[in-house]
């Protein structure tokens, strides 16, 4: 375990209220001609989230503070569950093995991160997934599941086989995954009159990089 990440999950039944998703920066500069050129800042996306829209009772209340002191704020990461997406396959669907490609096999590379790829025919981009739900991961090596002779590790998302699949061998996996994140914030500023009148906490939480 990472020593600035805890492998916990945020509590879900707060996490499933929550608000949010990914962010992308792009920088567009306009022309004189009116044209724009854009430029991707960043490779990947990230994501954030609020937590606070999430907190219903004061027995949520206590329970995010009790997590959040835990954690000591911003300090500590932890895992979180997307509910719009935590699964190498769409949400109403169960993981196969053959879901996401991970990548062909060459007859010496033993090791191979999980990944989930977004889009398909225009500008396909590939996630890789660090925090994937123990017992949820399957294999299969040419569309085969392979029910032995690998091993995942779920704090990294690296699978790794007993003997190096063989060339030109397609190697899959499905699995459920958690986001990496942390608290944005190192205060919690509730307003109990506020919020028994219905108003939730901003509670910022946003996706790191490990």
């Amino acid at each position: 375990m990472a020593a600035n990440f805890h492998e916990i999950r945020f509590p879900l039944a707060i996490a499933f209220g929550s608000t949010g998703g990914p962010e992308r920066q792009t920088e567009i500069v306009t022309l004189n001609s009116g044209y724009e050129e854009r430029n991707a800042r960043w490779a990947d996306s990230r994501r954030r989230y609020n937590a606070g829209t999430g907190v219903h009772a004061l027995a949520d209340l206590h329970t995010l503070s009790a997590f959040f002191e835990e954690r000591r704020g911003r300090l500590y990461g932890f895992r979180w569950r997307d509910r719009t997406d935590w699964k190498s396959c769409a949400p109403d669907k169960e993981p196969q093995p053959t879901d996401q490609t991970l990548g062909t096999g060459d007859g010496a590379t033993k090791s191979f991160r999980l990944a989930k790829v977004y889009g398909a025919s225009f500008a396909p981009w590939m996630r890789a997934i660090a925090k994937p739900v123990d017992g949820s991961v399957r294999v299969a090596l040419g569309g085969v599941e392979q029910v032995a002779g690998w091993s995942v590790e779920t704090t990294t998302g690296l699978v790794s086989f007993d003997a190096a699949p063989a060339n030109g061998v397609a190697i899959t996996a499905g699995f459920l995954f958690d986001v990496p994140v942390r608290f944005d914030t190192d205060s919690l500023s509730i307003d109990l009159s506020s919020f028994a009148a219905g108003e939730a906490p901003s509670v910022p939480i946003v996706e790191i990089r490990l």
